[in-house]
């Protein structure tokens, strides 16, 4: 060890020795006065002897140093040299090293905040005024305020969602939906319980507000009724295992008979029951695929017969349809560029006893649409959509009381209604939209043939905007 380090030990211990030297002095009875000579030769001996021990404590330990020098040699200059290189790299690396921020412990509660509590609640709007030429009204021009449309929201927990529509219009005021959805009763399962619009294809699930034409399909307000088709029951939604590269749904609905196109003999009230089943892909990064099979069924058990009379027999009812549809989407334009092609088929069978007393029969109709849409800017979107029905021909269509079999059969020969629609929709805001709609309809049998131009205006207040459903 360096001798410089041994002359600095002594004089660390000289300073402590003139320490404790003061605070002796402090420490002594100074009150007496009596005796000043004694007690000043008392001070001196308690020095000496102090200096004396000292003495040999720091001789001992200089000894010790002599020795652990002598053992170890002294440090070459190399060494402590690069002690000191080691020492400052330390120092640079820890200057260098990046600082990791402390984490900071949040305590959250999982209950819901009082606001949370709150259901959700937006107001859709949609007015209509047509001009309409036919052959045999004098009506030419209307404005229509639809729908006025309140819809709340809401989750009541982790696991259930609630969701209601209520209509109003300048008639009447109705319950277009109202439903609970239980989210994971079992695995990939989910249960809806209330009044829904049925999974019957792809559009008889929307709202009339959130189509991309003015009104549904020809076909679909034909056979389900102006509203579609929309009951009260339950409804399963089953995500089953891909197949393939295909993602599969499967959807079973157990509702009230209460449609009144097609059940409106239904007096016992006996459940419908749907199926649907969904099929999607994608072609490629920019194009997806997605088709669907749909069945539904039900039953009438209250026929009028010739004369007033009434008969009770059980007769069942199906529709079974299909849809598909494809959408090309650039990933990079998908806000500005994009070409949709939908379509659809419907087939009615319809078993009754015939009002002419004639016995069973059965009622037969079917009809589909198609629909090409590009938007060709961020916020105008064009399309042009065909429409194609055929209603059954019967000879006592018209024989069965005030509401009659139309329009599922009609009494004349070869009946049917087609019908193109341009259309041009322009997007204002994502709350804000109008529409411009021309259809011509070529009906035989059924309807007056008849051109009509739509104009719409449709807006959403409240977060969930232009909800399909």
């Amino acid at each position: 060890m360096p001798k410089r380090f041994v002359e600095v030990l002594v004089a660390l211990a000289l300073i402590s020795f003139q320490n404790v030297i003061f605070a002796q002095n402090k420490v002594e009875d100074v009150n007496s006065v009596e005796e000043p000579h004694k007690q000043i030769l008392k001070l001196q001996q308690r020095i000496i002897e102090m200096q004396n021990r000292y003495d040999s404590e720091i001789h001992a330990l200089k000894e010790q140093i002599n020795q652990g020098t002598s053992t170890f040699g002294e440090p070459d200059e190399e060494s402590e040299i690069q002690s000191l290189r080691d020492l400052a790299k330390a120092e640079i690396e820890k200057e260098t090293a990046p600082k990791t921020e402390s984490e900071e412990k949040t305590f959250t509660s999982g209950a819901l905040g009082l606001q949370a509590l709150n259901p959700e609640i937006s107001v859709t709007g949609d007015l209509l005024f047509s001009y309409r030429e036919d052959d045999t009204s004098d009506q030419r021009s209307d404005f229509n305020f639809r729908n006025l449309g309140v819809h709340l929201e809401s989750w009541l927990d982790p696991y259930s969602r609630f969701k209601s529509a209520v209509e109003f219009h300048e008639e009447e005021t109705e319950l277009g939906e109202a439903y609970l959805t239980l989210y994971n009763v079992h695995e990939d399962l989910n249960l809806t319980l209330g009044k829904f619009r049925q999974q019957f294809g792809v559009v008889n699930r929307w709202h009339k507000h959130g189509l991309e034409q003015v009104d549904f399909p020809v076909a679909l307000r034909k056979i389900f009724g102006e509203g579609g088709l929309n009951q009260t029951g339950l409804s399963l939604d089953w995500m089953m295992p891909p197949a393939g590269v295909s993602s599969q749904q499967l959807t079973f609905q157990v509702t009230d008979g209460s449609n009144d196109r097609l059940f409106d003999e239904n007096n016992s009230n006996r459940p419908s029951l749907l199926a649907h089943y969904k099929n999607y892909r994608d072609l490629s990064k920019d194009t997806y695929l997605e088709w669907g099979l749909s069945g539904l069924m039900g039953w009438n058990d209250e026929w009028d017969m010739p004369g007033g009379a009434e008969q009770s027999c059980s007769k069942i009812t199906t529709v079974l349809g299909s849809d598909l549809s494809v959408l090309w989407e650039p990933t990079e334009k998908m806000r500005y560029l994009n070409v949709e092609w939908r379509s659809e088929v419907y087939s009615l069978n319809k078993r009754l006893l015939a009002p002419d007393g004639s016995g069973t029969d059965d009622i037969n109709a079917w009809g589909l649409y198609s629909y090409l849409q590009s938007k060709v800017s961020r916020k105008v979107d064009i399309g042009i959509r065909y429409d194609y029905y055929i209603p059954d021909t019967k000879d006592y269509a018209n024989l069965s009381g005030p509401l009659s079999l139309s329009p599922l059969a009609v009494a004349s020969d070869n009946p049917h209604i087609q019908q193109v629609g341009p259309y041009v929709t322009w997007w204002q805001s994502p709350f804000v939209k109008f529409r411009i709609e021309y259809d011509y309809s070529d009906s035989k049998g059924i309807e007056n043939p008849e051109h009509v131009v739509w104009l719409q205006c449709v807006f959403a207040a409240g977060p969930h905007k232009h909800e399909r459903y």
